[in-house]
């Protein structure tokens, strides 16, 4: 049996338990729960005690808490009330150092404290040095003072629960968001990031510039080296299409070996600039599969609000689409924004 120090508390139940032990709400009660039992029961001490915690969790010293506790640590787990009036005479208690030495621990009365599945998980301990008969009210009112932990424990086990389901959503959420190969965002995650950022950038009124990214002849890579090759390659174009944009830019995967990066608050210059960036940086590193060395290039097309100030998501698509289309044509490994018609 560990003693729970105020500034070091865990709870060994089980996993929820033990999640909830250290939050500040526990700490607090513990010490609540203490400050109430010492003062109700005019006693030395009271401690809160939980079961397999590992030892050594008390703060290091000599005081005479810590000296209190180290007796409370020793006793073994009640699973009813537990009341010795005189230590002296208790046939285990009467030989103990703290027992017969100082600081003469005389008195101890110790009520269980159970987890929701009612298995004795610690106790809540009371000390003295002189003593002293313990009444049947004593007994009622240390079993209310027990309750009132385990019932903070309690919640803090369903707050607790509740907080690691939320997050388990969340991951959950995350992954319907994500391409599973390559790790950026799926089609859908990027179109909806596309439609909140082009609302904040307006609101901001800020441009919003978008890249339509296409490997060049990915269909051969995969038809001559197969598919696990290809999916290599797609990691690494990735990788490098992720170091020429910055942290609060958003890239994902479109439709196979096509990509979508949003550019809030960039201009269609710096679109371009952002476009022929990526496109060196792919045709930069030549990749070697087996025998073969494969310098691989990107198409790009390139599309911006403060050219197209009225379009729509859809359209700002349609319009990179078609620029990304008249790369292609134009012999491939190249970049194209898209301008209006009047222009």
């Amino acid at each position: 049996m560990t003693h729970q120090e105020n500034k070091d508390d865990s709870i060994g139940a089980d996993t929820v338990l033990l999640d909830v032990a250290g939050s500040s709400s526990v700490q607090q009660q513990i010490v609540r729960i203490r400050r109430i039992g010492k003062r109700l029961f005019a006693v030395a001490g009271c401690f809160v005690s939980i079961a397999d915690i590992t030892a050594g969790m008390a703060e290091p010293g000599r005081s005479m808490e810590s000296i209190e506790a180290a007796f409370v640590d020793g006793l073994p787990i009640p699973q009813t009330l537990q009341v010795i009036s005189d230590t002296r005479l208790d046939p285990c208690l009467s030989h103990h150092p703290l027992v017969l030495g100082a600081p003469y621990i005389r008195f101890c009365a110790a009520q269980p404290i159970m987890d929701a599945h009612n298995d004795v998980i610690g106790s809540v301990c009371l000390i003295d040095y002189a003593p002293r008969t313990f009444s049947q009210e004593d007994a009622v009112l240390l079993a209310d003072l027990a309750s009132l932990f385990e019932r903070e424990l309690r919640l803090n086990s369903a707050s607790a629960a509740q907080s690691d389901l939320i997050k388990k959503n969340r991951n959950l959420r995350r992954e319907s968001l994500t391409d599973p190969l390559v790790g950026a965002w799926n089609r859908v995650a990027i179109t909806r990031s596309l439609s909140a950022e082009m609302v904040n950038c307006r609101q901001a009124q800020k441009p919003l510039s978008m890249v339509f990214v296409d490997l060049d002849h990915f269909k051969t890579v995969n038809e001559e080296h197969g598919r696990s090759s290809g999916d290599t390659l797609l990691l690494k174009v990735v990788s490098r299409l992720r170091s020429c944009i910055r942290p609060h830019d958003a890239l994902g995967r479109y439709d196979g070996d096509q990509f979508m990066v949003i550019l809030p608050g960039a201009s269609h210059l710096v679109s371009l600039a952002v476009a022929e960036r990526m496109r060196l940086a792919i045709m930069a590193h030549p990749e070697v599969i087996g025998a073969a060395k494969l310098q691989l290039t990107v198409s790009a097309g390139t599309v911006s609000t403060d050219t197209f100030p009225a379009a729509s998501p859809e359209e700002l698509i349609d319009h990179a689409e078609k620029a990304l289309a008249s790369a292609k044509k134009t012999g491939r490994n190249c970049v194209i924004q898209a301008i209006p018609v009047s222009c």
